[in-house]
C-alpha cells in the first residue's frame, strides 16, 4: 500500500538540506515535494487559500476533519516536505529523516478508533503518515499563496447611484 507523509517546517528551515537527507536514506528526488507558503502582508488569521492547496488538503485528509484543519492552520506562513512512498517502512523512515531535521509536531488529540493505525505503531508514530497514493491532479506546488479573507471597503457590488437592484 502507498504512503504519503506530510510534515511541517518553519520558514527558516534548509530545505535542500533535507532533500538531501531523504535522498541519501534512498528517496527519489520525483518522491519528494518541497512547497514553500507566503503570505499576504498585513493579514490577519483570516486567510484563504488558493485552490491548489485546498485541493490537496481536502484529498489527502478527506476521512479526518480535524487532521485536516490542524494542517491547514500549521501550514500557513511555512514550508511542507511531502513525501511518497510505497509502503509503511519506507513511510516510518521518511518520517523519521523528516523529525530529525526539525518537523514540527502537528497536533490532535487522541482519537478513540484505532483502526487506521497499523499494528505495532503508536498514534504518535503515525501521525503524518496518510494511507494514499500520490495523485497526479492533487498536489502541493512548490509556492503558495495565502490571500486576505478581510474585506476591504464595500462587500456588495453596487451600481453608481448606490442601488443593489
Amino acid at each position: 500500500m502507498a504512503y504519503t507523509v506530510i510534515s511541517v517546517f518553519p520558514v527558516t528551515v534548509d530545505t535542500e538540506e533535507i532533500k538531501k537527507g531523504l535522498k541519501q536514506k534512498g528517496f527519489d528526488e520525483a518522491n519528494i515535494i518541497i512547497s514553500k507558503s507566503r503570505v499576504e502582508s498585513g493579514m490577519s488569521d483570516q486567510y484563504q487559500e488558493d485552490k491548489q492547496t485546498q485541493d490537496f488538503f481536502d484529498y489527502v485528509f478527506a476521512h479526518d476533519a480535524e487532521m485536516l484543519d490542524a494542517y491547514r492552520k500549521h501550514s500557513v506562513g511555512r514550508s511542507n516536505v511531502i513525501v511518497y512512498t510505497d509502503d509503511l517502512e519506507q513511510a516510518k523512515t521518511a518520517k523519521e529523516v523528516l523529525n530529525e531535521y526539525g518537523a514540527l509536531e502537528v497536533y490532535r488529540r487522541p482519537s478513540e478508533r484505532r483502526d487506521s493505525i497499523p499494528d505495532g505503531m503508536t498514534e504518535h508514530e503515525y501521525n503524518g503518515i496518510i494511507a494514499k497514493a500520490r495523485h497526479d491532479i492533487y498536489f502541493l506546488g512548490s509556492e503558495r499563496v495565502y490571500h486576505s479573507n478581510q474585506v476591504k471597503g464595500m462587500d456588495d457590488e453596487m451600481d453608481s447611484l448606490g442601488s443593489k437592484d
